[in-house]
């Protein structure tokens, strides 16, 4: 709001006058949000404008099979040691290696910095926490917050009419929050966005209470069993769902 009252922010002012679909406030804080989402969309392989078939997309959104073992080894090398030989730092060091393993080879791959860097500081974070307080189960406190988070963004931004599937498929398309206007998509988004925060939500409720409890070996086993396999078919349903709205002449043209 500053920026608009300086006489030399005439420019910006110009082109939020030119959307006249979006107030002032909503076509800054949307138009950034929808960028980074995108933007990260975009980079997971979620590109609707894209000729792609749905396999590909999910195996690309997961990336491939070195994501798969980065989303997969660090969890269970420290749930198995952690289990079998019930040492916390013993298995604390032997996840956070492989996920610097991993960055390695990022690294050596010419990976860009935060991709290289993201796994390897929430893993060790995480154990930090661990070792920090000495038990086992803070481990996954990281990945209990996430979910937390996660799932109150989808939900809040679904009940405010402000979807972030519909944020991040309308700058991939180029048509801005224009499809608020359009009530077959913004009702998909409506779902969408509801999908995604039903998944965070049910993790959330499942491993919160074995936190609670203590129960380390359940805990980091259910970690791994509602990872990739439920995200993978919410990825389907969700690029499904948006090339849908979108019919392949627009997403040609937007491309």
């Amino acid at each position: 709001m500053s920026d608009l009252s300086r006489p030399d922010a005439s420019d910006g002012a110009s082109e939020t006058a030119a959307r006249p679909d979006l107030t002032p406030p909503e076509a800054s804080a949307s138009d950034i949000l929808g960028q980074a989402l995108g933007s990260a969309a975009r980079r997971a392989g979620l590109d609707p404008a894209k000729d792609a078939s749905t396999g590909h997309v999910v195996w690309h959104a997961m990336g491939g099979w070195r994501g798969v073992l980065e989303a997969v080894l660090p969890g269970l090398a420290f749930v198995v040691l952690f289990t079998t030989t019930r040492d916390l730092v013993l298995s604390l060091v032997a996840s956070v290696a492989l996920a610097a393993v991993f960055t390695v080879v990022r690294l050596i791959q010419r990976s860009t910095l935060s991709a290289a860097l993201g796994g390897l500081i929430a893993t060790a974070a995480a154990a930090g926490l661990a070792l920090w307080t000495g038990r086992g189960e803070d481990n996954f406190v990281p990945g209990l917050i996430t979910n937390a988070v996660y799932g109150t963004a989808f939900l809040v931004s679904a009940l405010v009419g402000w979807s972030l599937i519909g944020l991040a498929a309308g700058f991939l398309m180029n048509e801005g929050t224009a499809w608020r206007a359009d009530a077959r998509k913004r009702r998909t988004f409506f779902w969408l966005a509801l999908a995604w925060s039903a998944l965070f939500f049910t993790r959330l409720g499942v491993q919160l209470p074995l936190y609670f409890a203590g129960d380390v070996a359940t805990l980091g086993t259910l970690k791994l069993v509602m990872g990739l396999p439920l995200f993978a078919p919410l990825v389907a349903v969700t690029w499904l769902a948006v090339r849908a709205v979108y019919p392949r002449a627009e997403a040609s043209d937007a491309a």
